[in-house]
C-alpha cells in the first residue's frame, strides 16, 4: 500500500512537470512557434474556443506565424483575441489569413518574461509540495492501522527525496527557459 501511494505521488509530480513545460512553451523567446497561441481563446459563436481548433497555425519562417482559419467568418474574432491577449503581438489580416510578425524581444520584455517564468515555476513547486503533503497524509493514515511508526517515517523520507528530485527538475527546466529567453 505505501508503495502505491509513493508511485501515485511520483506520477502526479511528473504531470506537474509536464504542465510546467506546457505553460513555458507558451512564452515566446524570440522565435515563432504555434505553441505561443496555445492559451489563446477566441469567442466563436458565443463560446470560448482555443484558436488551434478554429484554424491551421504554421510558421513559414522563424519570425512569422501564419493563421489560416477554416471558417473565414472567424477571422475577425481571431484577430481581436490576439490584440486583447497579453502576448504583445500585432496581427495583420489580409482577408483570408492572419500573419503575425514576431519582433525581437526588448530587454524590458525579456525581464518580464523571466518574471512570468518564475511565477510558473513557483506554481509548479507549490503543486509538487501539495502532492507531497497528500502522500504524507495517506502514509500517516496507514500508520494508525497497517504500518509501524518507523516504516511510516521511512516512507515519508522517501517521499521527501522524490519531492526534492522533482523540485530540482523544476529548477533545471526554469534555468533552461530563462537562458532561452535572455539569449539575444
Amino acid at each position: 500500500m505505501p508503495q502505491t501511494i509513493k508511485k501515485n505521488a511520483e506520477e502526479r509530480m511528473d504531470k506537474a512537470i509536464a504542465a510546467l513545460k506546457r505553460d513555458l512553451s507558451t512564452l515566446r523567446a524570440g522565435r515563432a512557434t504555434p505553441a505561443l497561441l496555445d492559451r489563446l481563446q477566441v469567442e466563436y459563436y458565443g463560446a470560448m474556443t482555443p484558436v488551434n481548433q478554429l484554424a491551421n497555425i504554421n510558421t513559414p519562417d522563424s519570425r512569422t506565424l501564419l493563421i489560416q482559419p477554416w471558417d473565414k467568418s472567424s477571422l475577425g474574432a481571431i484577430e481581436k483575441a490576439i490584440m486583447k491577449s497579453d502576448l504583445g503581438l500585432t496581427p495583420s489580416n489580409d482577408g483570408s489569413t492572419i500573419r503575425i510578425g514576431i519582433p525581437m524581444l526588448t530587454e524590458e520584455r525579456r525581464s518580464e518574461l523571466v518574471k512570468m517564468t518564475k511565477k510558473f515555476g513557483e506554481e509548479a513547486k507549490v503543486a509538487i509540495r501539495n502532492i507531497r503533503r497528500d502522500a504524507n497524509d495517506d502514509i500517516k493514515k496507514l500508520e494508525k492501522t497497517d504500518i509501524s511508526e518507523d516504516e511510516s517515517r521511512r516512507h515519508q523520507d522517501d517521499i521527501q527525496k522524490t519531492t526534492d528530485k522533482f523540485i530540482a527538475e523544476v529548477e533545471k527546466v526554469l534555468a533552461a527557459k530563462e537562458k532561452d529567453i535572455m539569449e539575444v
